[in-house]
């Protein structure tokens, strides 16, 4: 940017942190710049990038590590196959069924991976300082720039800069190689490898210090609001320099709302902050119903040489707490309609890119969430981005551990030295997003029911406030996990006497059955209250898991405690919702989860009496692959609890119809968790259960529901907590669901028996970009009777097969198999465009016509 101070005439381009390049055409005599006006829009997208700052994801190579001593010891290396990034490591491993504790993970092998880039580094850039900055890389990082170590990174999720300009050799070509690892790390699928965007950064001796550009509101009206822009400004010459820092502030529209100008003095080796306070007039605030977003740019000026750019985005809101009004969003009033999710995209494994995170937040804010928190680690940048031009709310959440493992060798033996750098990091991703509202310190925290424990949560809070006092500060706190050094004994000896009882008496399964009772009695006790008081007052908001059974309670014992579910039973959500509604000190509801999730196998499966394994609880073993308790698959799809959730939350009035399946009618079940929701969906096609019971589960906020088959009244039944459930005769033909309140009809859902069968294919949004940071999704059907059965996808034109996969949370394809088996007849595609061009998919499955799409990408 270079804002005009004498005459002439000049264009300038500016590119923007999330809004592109905008070019201006100015006269250099017209001050003051306010009067400088936005020519032409060149293009918009979503890079978040600034001049001095650019991807460097393409040209990669990669492969399994072997080091050259077990090369000179008889192992073999892999060759290099080319990758772009972002790439996870893990997805297109092998899954192995004898992998220790592989129901945490999803069977995924770990191990040690590497990858290789070659760069020019220009002899222009010579005395500058340059760095990669690497958004996450899991896990135990290691850069190595020509051979020697740059830098390294324990934790796997935290965003971080590694200089390597002293390592370079200029004007010739340098090897960059980073080195990852997993093992027994975590307790769900975490992925490995570079899987997230890598940005190179070429930094002028005097430069806006990375990541040290923060934007304030202190006082936001409807009319009028003042923004504080804060920047770090670094000499790092031999002499001392007064420059100049240059602001514009952008609506979103892209018009000049705010300018400011200042110098600031450094000597040598020195750093100082600048800060200046803009006025707008009537800004466009930021609000999950309008999220709009305005563009700042700052730009560093050594006399009339532009040395160094940078900008952000940036929502003006305002947050306000307090006991009596709950959570407040420029002054109104906002209930947390919230859902956990994992880190992982599906079929894509932990890869996070721009069209991946938009599509998830798209499918949760129209299943009716407004918030998501982070489960149980920092948020890609790209996914804060989506969050942000979508409208969502953040709860982003720093560690799964602190002291205590929770995992064989996870990051609580690094937690001590790291836990300080990785916060920093966490905060000063997050800052200029208006999305997020909370910080998380942890989830389930052993030592939060310990007073050592609490010295470290009070740390790790007042860390966070004094990096970022705007946002509130919670934990996810588990009271029964907290008392775990006294229940655990208490439940091995429950364990031993359910193993003495019979079949009859219920014994282990009984145990699993009544885990939620079990864990909201301990939740509630006085034992708990003592026990975790001392962590819950460190906090602005008490974040309690699976603990609705202590918001009631605690109105008399904390009268000024805020609550929020951090996690809760998907099936307790009409309970919860109630008690949300009921006390404004109740601000909000977190499920387990939004969205399915790799690892953690089974825990929401309903497993059935006679097909457990001796032994089996939580998970049946290998090969499940999905936790199966989203309220959306792993593709996107919405299951039935996401109805029933939408409809008490009161955004859906249309009645919704859902079918367990008949083939498993009347079949005892062993185990289903809190985390189950019934194994039913919206389909009345079931070819070859003709004659056979089945049942019929409508959800509604309606009084009565009246069910029709064929035109026939079979019932009409009271609702009660937004359900009913018929028992039926399946015959095909078409399934009416009628919901009546106060006699009147207020709506009707119809499913229809549809035996014909067809491949469909279609394609979510075309044109789609060709550089390479972009996804295409294609849905893929099967309709009519048959079953599911494998897909086969062919590919002409520019574009790879990024993943290939479906719903099912049980499987032994792999997702970068070109055919794939459907699940409930849905499969989705994803491609990565490679080029310009047209790009023909074809689809092919026995006893169908193929189904053939073509999209475009430019």
């Amino acid at each position: 940017m270079n804002l005009p101070h004498s005459g002439g005439f000049c264009a300038t381009v500016f590119k923007t942190a999330t809004h592109g390049y905008f070019r201006r055409d100015v006269e250099e005599d017209v001050v003051p710049s306010e009067q400088i006006a936005v020519a032409e829009v060149e293009s918009r997208d979503d890079s978040r990038r600034a001049p001095g700052r650019v991807l460097f994801n393409d040209g990669w190579g990669f492969r399994n590590k072997v080091t050259a001593f077990q090369e000179l010891g008889g192992s073999v290396a892999s060759g290099w196959n080319n990758v772009h990034l972002p790439h996870d490591a893990l997805i297109a491993q092998p899954r192995r069924a004898d992998f220790p504790r592989g129901e945490m993970n999803g069977y995924f092998a770990g191990g040690v991976f590497e990858y290789r880039k070659t760069y020019r580094a220009s002899t222009e850039d010579s005395g500058r300082r340059i760095l990669l900055e690497f958004d996450g890389v899991y896990r135990d990082a290691a850069i190595y720039v020509n051979g020697s170590l740059a830098g390294q990174r324990a934790f796997g999720y935290s965003r971080f800069a590694v200089r390597i300009d002293p390592f370079l050799v200029f004007d010739a070509e340098n090897e960059i190689r980073v080195e990852c690892r997993t093992h027994l790390d975590s307790r769900w699928y975490a992925g490995a490898g570079i899987y997230r965007d890598v940005h190179l950064v070429v930094k002028d001796a005097g430069h806006i210090v990375r990541d040290a550009v923060r934007v304030t509101s202190p006082t936001v009206e409807h009319d009028a609001a003042v923004v504080e822009v804060i920047a770090d400004i670094e000499n790092a010459g031999p002499l001392t320099k007064t420059y100049r820092v240059d602001v514009l502030i952008l609506d979103p529209e892209g018009a000049i709302v705010g300018t400011g100008s200042s110098p600031v003095t450094l000597l040598p080796g020195t750093r100082a902050t600048a800060r200046q306070r803009l006025f707008l007039d009537n800004p466009a605030l930021w609000s999950v119903d309008a999220p709009n977003l305005h563009d700042v740019l700052l730009t560093l000026r050594d006399g009339e040489r532009v040395v160094d750019e940078e900008s952000t985005v940036v929502g003006i809101r305002s947050l306000q707490l307090d006991p009596r009004h709950g959570l407040r969003i420029n002054g109104e009033i906002v209930k947390l309609r919230g859902a956990c999710i994992h880190l992982d995209n599906g079929p894509l494994g932990a890869v996070s890119m721009r069209a991946a995170e938009e599509r998830k937040v798209a499918r949760l804010k129209d299943a009716g969430f407004n918030a998501i928190r982070s489960s149980h680690c920092p948020m890609s940048t790209a996914l804060l981005d989506a969050c942000d031009r979508l409208g969502m709310l953040v709860m982003d959440e720093t560690f799964d551990v602190w002291t205590s493992g929770k995992s064989d060798y996870d990051y609580s033996f690094d937690f001590p030295e790291w836990w300080e750098r990785d916060v920093e990091a966490l905060v000063a991703k997050d800052f200029n997003h208006p999305s997020v509202i909370f910080y998380s310190i942890g989830n389930e925290i052993p030592e939060t029911g310990t007073p050592i424990g609490s010295t470290w949560g009070r740390r790790l809070a007042e860390k966070v406030r004094s990096l970022d006092p705007t946002r509130f500060v919670t934990n996810g706190i588990n009271p029964f996990v907290a008392m775990l050094d006294t229940i655990v004994p208490q439940m091995k000896a429950r364990r031993d006497a359910a193993a003495d009882t019979t079949a009859g008496g219920g014994g282990v399964n009984t145990m699993m059955a009544g885990f939620g009772q079990m864990m909201g009695h301990i939740q509630a006790s006085d034992a708990a209250t003592e026990r975790t008081e001392e962590s819950f007052a460190v906090l602005d908001v008490a974040g309690m898991n699976y603990s609705d059974a202590r918001y009631v309670a605690d109105r008399e014992r904390f009268p000024d405690r805020i609550i929020v579910g951090t996690e809760t039973w998907p099936n307790s959500i009409a309970n919860n919702w109630a008690l949300v509604e009921a006390d404004p000190r109740v601000i909000g509801d977190f499920t387990w989860t939004g969205w399915d999730y790799l690892g953690e196998t089974g825990i929401g499966a309903i497993r059935y009496a006679d097909a457990m394994v001796e032994g089996s609880g939580f998970s049946g073993g290998f090969p499940e692959l999905t936790a199966w308790c989203g309220d959306i698959d792993i593709i996107g799809d919405r299951r039935p609890v996401s109805f029933f959730r939408e409809t008490v939350f009161g955004l859906r009035s249309v009645p919704y119809i859902a079918v367990q399946r008949p083939e498993n009618h009347g079949r005892p079940i062993g185990v289903a968790t809190p985390w189950a929701w019934s194994d039913s969906i919206c389909s009345w096609s079931w070819p070859g259960s003709e004659g056979r019971p089945a049942v019929v589960e409508v959800y509604s906020d309606a009084d009565e529901i009246e069910l029709q088959l064929n035109g026939a009244r079979l019932a009409l039944v009271p609702v009660q907590d937004y359900r009913v459930e018929f028992d039926t005769i399946y015959q095909p033909g078409t399934l009416v669901a009628i919901a009546y309140t106060a006699g009147v009809e207020t709506g009707r859902a119809t499913v229809e028996t549809d035996l014909a069968r067809e491949l469909s294919i279609d394609v979510e949004g075309n044109p789609v970009l060709s550089d390479g940071t972009d996804l295409a999704y294609l849905p893929i059907t099967l309709t009519g009777g048959g079953g599911d059965q494998p897909v086969k996808l062919t590919i002409t034109g520019p574009a790879v097969l990024q993943a290939f996969g479906s719903g099912a949370p049980v499987t032994t394809e792999s997702f970068d198999s070109a055919i794939h088996t459907t699940f409930d007849g849905r499969a989705l595609a994803i491609l990565r465009p490679t080029g310009f061009g047209e790009i023909t998919v074809t689809a092919e499955t026995d006893g169908c016509t193929p189904a053939t799409i073509t999209l475009t990408a430019q």
